[in-house]
């Protein structure tokens, strides 16, 4: 090879070298850009002041629950119809429909037909007047003169069909919903419904001492049937969708910055993370939307 054909090849190989270096160069420029767009500079003020809050990933206990539909009722126990003892006339009745009474309260005066004397009615239970049949001079005979009903407590009966039985038990964990309130407890007790109904009933007793539930309300409960510790778990209000992968941001300083990852098994609150962020990183968990929103109206502006 001749010294012109030497350097020939010499000037070849460093312009391919270059060549090689500039795409590289422009390779690492452009991921640079677009990790560039996956972050955003915020100051804490101005976090704060749109509603950005974050926590702390780590470990959790994933409670997953299976939903079951039912209805409030009350239990027998829990309702009196007041008679009178001996027929006769009322001379006064002491109550009306919404009053509250406690037992022992005076309910109503009867003259008794047979002794001419006047007896007392008081209350057997403690409760609200929900019915009034009794008025001053009616003959009170043995039809139903007052009904109380007794709703410091409720029943919730949730119907349990055959295939989801196997996951149920009394004792497990249950939170019982409206939609707006909420009232975390255990299954009391699992019963056989009416004959002909294909279900069995699950019971659950609420709490309703400040008289927030009521008889025939319509509810949804969630029961806990499956628990386990996941090593990493995450808020599932922290989660947003960019450029079709699932992530969080995270939180370095005044930089948030979008981290796709991998996620397992999920209870209604939380959910395990397999890959993508470590324990203890500051993430997004309200509002993570607000950021998404900038980074996409950007994306927008720039391939504009």
């Amino acid at each position: 090879m001749t010294m012109k054909q030497q350097l020939i090849v010499t000037l070849t190989v460093l312009l391919l070298c270059q060549a090689s270096m500039t795409l590289a160069d422009e390779a690492h420029q452009h991921h640079d850009e677009h990790e560039e767009q996956y972050s955003l500079v915020i100051g804490d003020d101005i976090a704060s002041s749109t509603g950005i809050k974050t926590a702390i990933s780590g470990p959790h206990r994933i409670k997953q629950t299976t939903r079951f539909y039912g209805n409030l009722t009350t239990a027998p126990e829990q309702t009196s119809h007041v008679r009178a003892r001996f027929s006769g006339v009322i001379h006064s009745v002491a109550v009306n429909i919404g009053d509250k009474v406690e037992t022992g309260d005076l309910l109503a005066i009867v003259e008794s037909n047979g002794s001419l004397k006047n007896y007392e009615i008081r209350s057997p239970i403690s409760g609200s007047v929900i019915q009034r049949h009794a008025n001053v001079g009616e003959v009170a005979r043995d039809q139903v003169l007052l009904s109380i009903v007794n709703t410091d407590y409720l029943w919730a009966e949730l119907r349990v069909f055959p295939s989801q039985q196997t996951s149920l038990r009394a004792g497990q964990q249950v939170s019982i919903s409206d939609g707006t309130l909420r009232f975390d407890t255990k299954i009391t007790h699992i019963l056989p419904a009416e004959q002909s109904s294909p279900y069995r009933i699950a019971r659950v007793r609420i709490n309703n001492i400040d008289d927030t539930w009521f008889p025939g309300q319509l509810v949804q409960a969630e029961v806990v049937t499956k628990e386990f510790d996941a090593i990493l778990a995450l808020r599932k209000s922290a989660l947003q969708n960019l450029d079709d992968k699932l992530g969080v941001f995270v939180k370095e300083a005044e930089v948030y910055r979008f981290i796709p990852i991998e996620t397992g098994r999920s209870d209604t609150d939380f959910i395990e993370v397999i890959s993508g962020i470590s324990a203890d990183t500051e993430y997004v968990v309200t509002n993570s939307y607000l950021l998404k929103a900038d980074i996409e109206k950007s994306e927008s502006s720039h391939d504009h």
